[in-house]
């Protein structure tokens, strides 16, 4: 329903709002730095954008700080997911694909083996094995027979001297698999999944104060991980941490020491992505039985007059960016930020240009970027910079152009999906369900940028920004001020539009958009 009179609904909603708070006095309206006295973190820098998106609504009804530049944390995904839909399309799929420089005759190859690899985010060690299946298994009539060796050289081809962070990501999270290095060489996410356990051994009795660590991982992972850590059973350690150290050719090495007895998860982050993938591959081509007379070594160029033998694709974008939005993939917004430079630029993908490219995307397509710092496409660098009127600029485009409504079915719902399925006070009423929305977190970093849906046609652009938050004072929060401030809101909306404290099962933004664009709403 469209209020007849749109000023009425931001002066309504303030009002309301001031009023079951206690900041209003008979005959005034507070200014809003009253009405957001009582929840406004004291130590933090925030920014706040509310706006009504149902036809005639441009105007924001709440504002505060909205052009300043903060740190965006993973809510610079909704840039690079407009940004990869315009340019890519729909139908954009990583490669990964075999050629050889001769024709196999009677299962023997006289020359060399390439297969090239184009930074696929999702690309898992058993789709390199059944990608050389194509080649090594067998195959029908019409082609050559089972390729059993190789007279040369298999070479794998990608860019070796690729930046594999982007300027600004920090030092210490190197090591971890949200930061995994972005390479053209890219196997299960270059990250190794292992467990660090308290070892039982030594004839120790009782329940000693300390007990010496092992590392447990797949035997087959051409990696080495080594630990001399302590598990504190008792946490009478008054300073107790892990340290990982990276060594040469992903090799890792774990000290220090971790509180209690339980078994701790590791996500290793792969240190160089092209050695791990030449052990992969030479693993797989052995277990395959596939002879190699000659090297396994790295190329960055396919050559000329190479003929194609087998491909593997990736999931459509579609599915790529509905992962990367719900999951807060840093790994696949990253490799998209590459495949943007290399596309609009037509030379290899790196952070800059594909940076560049994204900027120049979505300045054509309206968003106002001056003053913005982009560097990467995840938001994990400490030098981004947005805004909350960017990001609203940003979602109101994904809201509006029919190229990028999709995009909404892909954001988190409080409660149901992705990063807020289990968030803090996103499970329970008012927020599950009515909350959809791209969340960026990191150390002093709690983010918010989506939409409050509170029925048919009644859909808000919201963006929360909080930067400057420290450990201590997250800690002490009673709720985030994010979840406070859209708990605040609804209760000022509802109160305002006459709803029924009964929340129901909300629709995701976009629905009723589908219908003001002549479409049938998706189930």
């Amino acid at each position: 329903m469209t209020p007849k009179h749109p000023r009425t609904l931001a002066s309504a909603c303030i009002l309301g709002w001031a009023l079951s708070s206690g900041w209003a006095s008979a005959g005034s309206t507070p200014d809003l730095s009253r009405l957001l006295s009582a929840i406004n973190p004291p130590q933090s820098q925030t920014a706040l954008l509310v706006r009504p998106m149902a036809a005639g609504h441009s105007d924001a009804i709440l504002s505060q700080n909205a052009d300043t530049l903060l740190l965006p944390a993973s809510t610079q995904k909704l840039l690079t997911a407009v940004a990869s839909m315009a340019q890519l399309g729909k139908n954009f799929r990583f490669q990964t694909q075999i050629y050889a420089d001769a024709q196999p005759r009677e299962g023997i190859l006289e020359g060399n083996l390439y297969i090239s690899f184009s930074g696929d985010p999702s690309l898992t060690r058993e789709d390199l094995r059944l990608l050389l299946k194509q080649v090594t298994g067998p195959r029908s009539q019409a082609l050559a027979p089972a390729l059993k060796r190789i007279q040369g050289n298999i070479y794998l081809v990608g860019s070796k001297q690729a930046q594999l962070q982007a300027p600004g990501w920090v030092w210490d999270d190197l090591g971890i698999c949200f930061a995994a290095p972005v390479s053209s060489f890219i196997i299960d996410k270059n990250c190794i999944q292992g467990q660090l356990q308290p070892s039982h051994g030594g004839g120790q009795t009782g329940s000693p104060a300390s007990l010496p660590s092992r590392v447990r991982f797949a035997d087959y992972l051409p990696v080495r991980i080594s630990s001399d850590a302590v598990f504190d059973t008792q946490a009478k350690r008054p300073f107790c941490n892990l340290a990982l150290q990276r060594l040469a050719n992903n090799s890792y090495h774990i000290d220090g020491c971790h509180k209690g007895r339980q078994p701790l998860p590791l996500a290793i982050a792969v240190t160089d992505p092209g050695v791990f993938a030449q052990e992969t591959l030479l693993q797989l081509s052995q277990a395959q039985g596939l002879g190699l007379s000659g090297q396994l070594g790295l190329l960055q160029r396919l050559p000329n007059g190479v003929s194609l033998l087998a491909s593997h694709s990736s999931a459509p974008l579609p599915e790529l960016l509905d992962t990367m939005l719900l999951d807060s993939d840093n790994l696949i917004a990253d490799s998209l930020l590459k495949q943007l430079g290399e596309s609009v630029y037509h030379q290899a993908g790196n952070f800059d240009n594909g940076v560049a490219a994204m900027r120049k995307i979505l300045t054509t397509l309206g968003i106002d970027l001056s003053g913005a710092q982009l560097v990467d496409g995840s938001g994990l660098s400490r030098y981004n910079l947005l805004s909350a009127s960017q990001l609203a600029a940003v979602l109101g485009l994904m809201y509006t152009d029919a190229r990028f409504k999709d995009l909404l079915d892909s954001l988190p719902v409080a409660g149901v999906s992705g990063t807020l399925r289990y968030g803090r006070h996103y499970t329970r009423a008012p927020l599950k369900q009515h909350v959809i929305a791209k969340t960026g977190s990191m150390q002093g970093v709690a983010n918010l940028a989506g939409f409050v849906r509170l029925g048919a046609n009644k859909d808000y652009l919201v963006v929360v920004l909080e930067n400057g938050l420290s450990p201590q004072a997250k800690q002490q929060q009673q709720a985030p001020f994010g979840a406070l401030f859209l708990q605040r809101l609804i209760d000022s909306l509802e109160h305002d539009e006459g709803h029924d404290r009964r929340l129901g099962k909300a629709e995701r933004p976009g629905k009723a958009q589908d219908k003001q664009l002549g479409q049938p709403a998706a189930e």
